[in-house]
């Protein structure tokens, strides 16, 4: 809920923190391109010794004095990367898309119990903005939202409760190696940031090597609306989507990369109509609701995008094996180079094949 208790919140501000956040947006924002940057204070990483600690982004700057223990987060990603650094969050969102029976992930429920067998973590729902009511009640060391949609109504209040790090530049934005490395500053784990990422960056590298076909192959992800198909829309490169296709060798196609400029938005509208300009190797696009895939390729309109006409598309119906490739984390991205990968390698494969066939016609034919 976005109403603040005025007295919850207050007591909250009465307690001894440990750190404080600065802001709102505008104030000091990070230099082009960057993923959030820290000062920190001499001395040898880890435990207290990092700190204090400031970490700069979109909505100010946060600078923490001492290492956090009780960490609440925001977003869909953050409570995976705080558990890969070996911390138990207090509290996170409610996964109620791509999660299982407990709001939770299985690889994050799996980290946990190998942190803390017994651990008790707190969902709230963050549907109708930040739930700050309930971070309150857990009275956190730090919030971290690094790759979340924070307002700055939102962060200003939930700055009354603990220091908060939002996300570098733009909303839902946050690659997960930027998201990584803010929250490695933030817990006094930049070292261990570095290796996950390192590790995690190996296993993609590992996992597109097995696939040849992915590598060069333009890609698009879209996304359809079963009750109105007379517009569609694609992930920009702003989105963690296009972001990862691309880890794994793929090229976006030029229409996203046009749909891209200057546009911060992780979306963009295309009409129907348009269909055809979508000229991608391989589409990608949800379809977890029945009836989705015969709807959107038997399309009069959308059928004309070449993909669906080569039938090299992914049809995404597991959102458990897709929803890491939206909010990516060195937890979840093992689960979509298992499920999700071999997939978007038929589709290229198919693509490969198609392309070939039409060469080979083409050179007879002369």
């Amino acid at each position: 809920m976005r109403i603040v208790r005025t007295g919850a919140v207050l007591a909250a501000a009465s307690l001894t923190l440990t750190a404080c956040s600065t802001g709102p947006a505008g104030e000091e924002k990070p230099s082009e391109g960057a993923s959030g940057s820290s000062s920190q204070s001499s001395g040898s990483e880890g435990g207290d010794a990092a700190f204090p600690v400031t970490v700069k982004h979109a909505l100010g700057e946060t600078t923490i004095e001492q290492q956090p223990t009780k960490v609440a987060t925001l977003g869909w990603s953050d409570h995976d990367v705080v558990a890969a650094l070996g911390v138990v969050p207090t509290g996170a969102p409610q996964i109620t898309w791509g999660g299982n029976a407990k709001k939770s992930t299985d690889w994050f429920d799996k980290k946990v119990n190998e942190l803390d067998p017994k651990a008790e973590i707190t969902r709230y729902s963050d549907a109708d903005g930040a739930p700050v009511d309930e971070i309150v009640k857990l009275q956190p060391d730090v919030i971290l939202a690094t790759n979340s949609g924070v307002t700055p109504e939102e962060y200003e209040k939930l700055s009354k409760i603990a220091p908060v790090v939002a996300y570098p530049e733009v909303a839902w934005g946050t690659s997960w190696q930027d998201s990584t490395k803010m929250t490695g500053q933030a817990l006094g784990k930049s070292d261990e940031a570095e290796k996950v990422i390192a590790d995690t960056e190996k296993q993609v590298e590992e996992t597109a090597a097995k696939y040849p076909a992915l590598k060069g192959a333009t890609v698009a992800w879209a996304s359809f609306s079963p009750t109105d198909l007379s517009t569609f829309a694609l992930y920009t490169t702003t989105d963690n989507r296009p972001r990862m296709l691309e880890e794994l060798g793929m090229v976006n196609a030029p229409l996203i990369g046009e749909l891209s400029k200057d546009e911060k938005s992780f979306q963009v509208d295309v009409s129907a109509e348009k269909a055809r300009t979508v000229d991608a190797d391989v589409v990608v696009f949800y379809a977890d609701e029945a009836g989705t895939e015969k709807a959107v390729t038997g399309n009069k309109q959308l059928a004309a995008i070449p993909a669906f006409q080569r039938g090299s598309y992914v049809a995404a119906t597991d959102p458990v094996a897709s929803f890491p490739m939206s909010s990516p984390t060195p937890l979840s991205i093992p689960t979509a180079l298992e499920k999700f990968v071999p997939e978007l390698a038929k589709a290229a494969e198919k693509a490969k094949g198609s392309s070939e066939g039409s060469s080979a016609g083409a050179s007879s034919a002369e």
